[in-house]
C-alpha cells in the first residue's frame, strides 16, 4: 500500500534493522500489560506490514483509537468512517461499530521517533503519545510570518529570515530602536490599505514589526505590534514600546512581543498592540487630513 503520510516517512529511515518477527507480534497483549515492555527499544524498527496495518486506507494517516473494522477485518480511522457513509472502502460491507482492539494493542507496543527529527528532535515516543508531542515539539518548524499573502512556507528561524528577505523583499534592520514613517495617499480605503512588515535583529534574535489597517466593527483603525521569531517562553524575556504622535499629542504602547507561533491574524484580532483610530491617525498626520502620515517610533529591550 502506498503511503504519503509524514508519520510513515519518519519511520522509514530506520530500515537498516531487521523488522520484528511474527512470533514477536503475537505476544503484544502480554507486552501491553507489562509496563516495562510497553514499547520497542529506541534502536528498534517497525516492519512495513505493521506500518500498513496502522495506515488508514482513506486519508493515509496513522490511525488512533477508536480504530474501526468491518466484518472482513478491513480497518479505517474514526475520522474517515463518517466520510464513507459507514461502508468499508475496501469491500463495501457495512462497517457497524466493531473496534479493532488487537490493532490498537499493537500500536500501544510501539515507540517511534518524532517526525521533526530532521529539525533536531532526538526524542523517541510511544505511538499514542507521539501525536501530542509533535503538536508541542520545540523543534517543529515555524510558519512564515509574512501576512500580506497566503504563504505556506515553513522552516526554522534562519531559513525564514532568508525567505522573508529574498522572497518577500522585507526590510531588514539591525538594532533595538526604530523610527518608521507610514504614508498612504487615500486613508479612506482601509480594506485595501497596504500593511507593512519590518524585521529587526537585536540581542541575537529576530523580531517582526507589523503595521496595518483593518476594520474594528464599523470603525477603520490602524494597529502596530511586534512578534518574536521564536517560541513563547523565549518571547517573554523581551519587552517593547511603541509611540505615535503629532500636533503636540502622542500615544504610547508597551507590551511583550508575541511568538510567531501565534498567527498574525490571532495577534491582530486580540488587539495586542498599539491601536490608532483613523480620526486620531489623521489628526497626528496634520495638514488637510487627506493623507496618512504616521511616524511610529519604538524600542525593544531584554528583561533582566
Amino acid at each position: 500500500m502506498a503511503s504519503s503520510s509524514p508519520f510513515f516517512d519518519d519511520i522509514r529511515s530506520h530500515s537498516d534493522i531487521d523488522p520484528p518477527q511474527i512470533e514477536e507480534l503475537t505476544d503484544v497483549s502480554e507486552l501491553v500489560n507489562d509496563p516495562t515492555q510497553t514499547a520497542l527499544k529506541p534502536n528498534g524498527t517497525v516492519s512495513s506490514s505493521v506500518r500498513e496495518l496502522l495506515e488508514c486506507p482513506v486519508c493515509l494517516n496513522a490511525m488512533y483509537p477508536p480504530i474501526h473494522q468491518c466484518s472482513n477485518g478491513h480497518t479505517i480511522c474514526s475520522g474517515c468512517k463518517p466520510r464513507v457513509h459507514n461502508r468499508c472502502p475496501t469491500c463495501r460491507h457495512e462497517l457497524g461499530n466493531i473496534r479493532c482492539l488487537a490493532l490498537e494493542k499493537v500500536a500501544a507496543s510501539l515507540e517511534l521517533p518524532c517526525k521533526y527529527q530532521g529539525f533536531g528532535c532526538i526524542g523517541i515516543y510511544p505511538y499514542y503519545s507521539k501525536l501530542k508531542h509533535e503538536s508541542q515539539c520545540a523543534h517543529r518548524p515555524y510558519n512564515c510570518p509574512y501576512a500580506g499573502s497566503e504563504c505556506s512556507v515553513m522552516g526554522d528561524i534562519p531559513y525564514l529570515v532568508s525567505h522573508l528577505k529574498d522572497d518577500h523583499k522585507v526590510d531588514m534592520h539591525n538594532g533595538s530602536t526604530f523610527n518608521h514613517r507610514y504614508v498612504k495617499s487615500n486613508p479612506q480605503e482601509v480594506e485595501n490599505a497596504t500593511w507593512m512588515l519590518t524585521v529587526f535583529s537585536c540581542f541575537g534574535q529576530y523580531f517582526c514589526l507589523h503595521f496595518e489597517a483593518f476594520q474594528l466593527g464599523t470603525a477603520p483603525v490602524y494597529i502596530a505590534f511586534l512578534r518574536f521569531m521564536g517560541d513563547d517562553n523565549e518571547a517573554k524575556n523581551y519587552s517593547y514600546s511603541l509611540e505615535v504622535g503629532g500636533n503636540g499629542r502622542k500615544m504610547v504602547w508597551q507590551g511583550v512581543p508575541r511568538s510567531i507561533r501565534d498567527t498574525h491574524r490571532k495577534v491582530r484580532d486580540s488587539f495586542d498592540g498599539l491601536i490608532i483610530q483613523r480620526n486620531m491617525a489623521l489628526f497626528f498626520s496634520g495638514g488637510d487630513r487627506k493623507e496618512l502620515k504616521l511616524r511610529v517610533t519604538g524600542r525593544i529591550w531584554k528583561e533582566q
